[in-house]
């Protein structure tokens, strides 16, 4: 495994990041525990997950819990773990277990810290913009959660380039870190961050880690998997019929290269500027070391302009829409 610093922090992280939002919905928590088990002889030390996810019983915080109780199991996986997670969405039907006020920010971390079963979150993670509360609020309650040890880095989570500007303004005013990472959606389908958000990250030294990296599974060899007969959810036979001509092409340029579509993928982001780590959310431990292979790739400059001409940049960024 590869390892890179987490933007402009001195934080080291795995090329690849765990996602466990399958965890408890679609994988057991025994399996899910392997696949961590798993993850960790791999090399992946970094751990992404939400305090929403679970998505049994609101407020539960289900997926939390399933890593909290892989942690209490010991032999090192605490320690070893650059654990993320994350808070904005409701945890009740009370208006103030919801966003990002000074109180939901304090809160949501303890909350957080009891599921994890740990001291301390490594990365917290505003998982979107909040447009009503300003930002001096919101910085006042990360930085008491970082005085106090139980937050680490702060990082954010579908933000607009404007927004990563105006965390990190007003970040500097108060002499502070700031963000050093953004969890975007991004793949060779949706190029849409290279716009704005890729552009401010990379000026302000934020780590980008994307998330659906495969765009829902389509650029996973969908077409392969159809003709094995294999099914695939209502969201990626959208996407599969709105991309249908490009994927064939994908998956083509894939065989013509020796690789599996979804190793490409993920090899595509990792050879983007200022990405950290995709997130891949595998539910079996055989799906977690088919994706690991992806960082092995090394895509050359005509396969890259290859994949480019496939699914078409959005234009010079930032200035794409400009004359």
């Amino acid at each position: 495994m590869e390892y890179t610093h987490l933007g402009r922090s001195g934080l080291s992280v795995s090329r690849l990041c765990l996602g466990t939002m399958n965890f408890g919905p679609q994988t057991s928590e025994e399996d899910s525990h392997k696949v961590m088990d798993r993850a960790l002889e791999q090399g992946i030390n970094f751990f992404d997950t939400a305090n929403v996810y679970g998505f049994r019983k609101q407020g539960e915080g289900w997926t939390e819990q399933i890593v909290g109780r892989w942690f209490a199991q010991g032999g090192g996986r605490r320690e070893k773990v650059v654990m993320a997670t994350k808070l904005y969405g409701s945890m009740s039907d009370w208006p103030n277990d919801t966003f990002l006020s000074a109180r939901n920010i304090i809160s949501a971390c303890e909350g957080s810290l009891r599921r994890l079963q740990t001291d301390h979150l490594d990365l917290y993670q505003m998982h979107h913009i909040d447009l009503e509360t300003p930002w001096e609020e919101i910085w006042q309650a990360m930085e008491t959660l970082v005085r106090q040890g139980k937050v680490i880095y702060v990082g954010s989570s579908n933000f607009a380039g404007w927004n990563l500007a105006q965390a990190q303004e007003s970040a500097r005013a108060r002499h502070a870190q700031g963000l050093v990472s953004e969890q975007s959606l991004y793949n060779l389908i949706e190029r849409r961050i290279e716009m704005e958000v890729l552009p401010a990250a990379l000026e302000y030294g934020i780590g980008v880690i994307p998330w659906s990296p495969l765009m829902r599974g389509a650029l996973g060899g969908i077409l392969r998997k159809q003709n094995e007969g294999r099914s695939a959810s209502e969201g990626t036979q959208n996407v599969l019929a709105e991309h249908r001509a490009q994927i064939e092409q994908y998956e083509a340029f894939c065989d013509e290269l020796g690789h599996d579509p979804a190793d490409v993928g993920i090899a595509w982001l990792l050879a983007q500027p200022g990405v950290t780590a995709p997130i891949i959310g595998p539910r079996t431990v055989e799906q977690l070391d088919s994706s690991v292979g992806a960082v092995d790739i090394v895509l050359d400059e005509r396969a890259l302009g290859r994949l480019d001409e496939i699914f078409p940049p959005v234009g010079p960024a930032p200035q794409a829409y400009a004359w």
